[in-house]
């Protein structure tokens, strides 16, 4: 596999000495890894436990998944080794039922993963932004087989809109991929310093667009498949200073030979294939300001002819639509 030269030069200066042993690992085979489901009574494989969670398992090689009746039962799940460490802010920080939002959720790595993780009375809602991977997302939810789960399909900009509703938001961002050359060879030639930088600033308005779901005092789980700090550090450090949120640590063991920050001071979590058994990883667990309360965003209308107008009257009938009309609020946006 050839690595991309600015990719090399980039990273080189990143890690040093250290980095002629990430190059070697990106040429080794790819580790194959799979996670449990115990709610359908799937019995541990008797092959190497991935340290950093209880559901986790390597393969010695890579099977043929889709001739497995029990895959496509959802007795198992064939996940990435390394991003199975969302297990352990999950388990850090959360021990009460709560809302959570897994924002970019396809294909349901995570969200299959959360539903096993969250207390017993939560409720999930998997969010994936692309159409024909949100079909993907439901079918593999409804393999796994826990009821208390939503799939959506729609912007972080919408979902934005739930002021205070989700004690947690997993938001696994689109990022450039540099994690993952050795698993597809084929994203190095897509890979460029240009394509850093628009994912870099595509992540900051993506935690923009759903600060506003985020309870005071929520969790937000900040995570990308790549190496650079531009959308690593550097986006912890603008939500810590822009958004006001408090960087958290999460315990970890010397033997699941996890890196720290390469940039800030701030508490993060990266995952290189020549320490770790997996592909390349980064996590950062945040927490919003406790006494911080969002101003409500009240769509706003486009038509300069509506400006000067009352708002429309809610008709009297649609409290016969639902059961305790009470203890909720109707609103008219455009014509809904």
């Amino acid at each position: 596999m050839a690595l991309p030269i600015e990719f090399i030069t980039r990273t080189r200066a990143l890690l040093g000495e250290e980095y002629d042993k990430l190059e070697a690992a990106l040429q080794a085979d790819v580790p194959v890894s799979i996670r449990i489901n115990r709610n359908k009574g799937t019995k541990a494989p008797s092959t190497p436990q991935v340290g950093w969670s209880e559901t986790g398992y390597y393969l010695p090689e890579r099977l043929s998944f889709t001739f497995d009746p029990l895959f496509h039962a959802g007795a198992y799940y064939v996940q990435e080794a390394s991003s199975m460490f969302l297990e352990q802010a999950i388990r850090n920080f959360v021990s009460e039922p709560v809302k959570c939002l897994d924002l970019c959720a396809a294909p349901g790595g995570k969200s299959t993963h959360l539903l096993n993780l969250l207390p017993e009375g939560s409720l999930l809602v998997s969010n994936e932004v692309i159409r024909t991977r949100s079909n993907i997302l439901a079918e593999n939810i409804t393999k796994w087989g826990n009821p208390n789960n939503i799939v959506m399909n729609n912007d972080p900009e919408d979902i934005g809109r739930l002021t205070h509703l989700f004690d947690v938001i997993v938001t696994d961002v689109p990022c450039s991929g540099e994690g993952m050359f050795r698993k597809d060879t084929d994203s190095t030639g897509e890979w460029s310093v240009a394509n850093v930088n628009l994912c870099a600033a595509r992540q900051r308005r993506i935690i923009h667009d759903i600060w506003n779901a985020l309870k005071p005092g929520g969790l937000l789980i900040y995570s990308t498949c790549t190496y650079n700090t531009e959308e690593d550090e550097d986006n912890i450090h603008y939500i810590i200073e822009e958004l006001g949120a408090e960087a958290l640590s999460i315990p970890i063991r010397e033997e699941w030979q996890i890196t720290g920050p390469l940039r800030h001071a701030h508490p993060v979590y990266r995952f290189f294939p020549h320490k770790t058994k997996g592909e390349g990883f980064f996590l950062a667990a945040l927490r919003k300001a406790s006494g911080e309360v969002d101003e409500i965003i009240r769509p706003k209308s486009k038509n300069k002819k509506d400006k000067g107008k009352a708002a429309p009257v809610i008709p009297p009938v649609v409290n016969k639509w639902i059961q305790e009309p009470d203890s909720f609020r109707m609103e008219i946006f455009n014509d809904t």
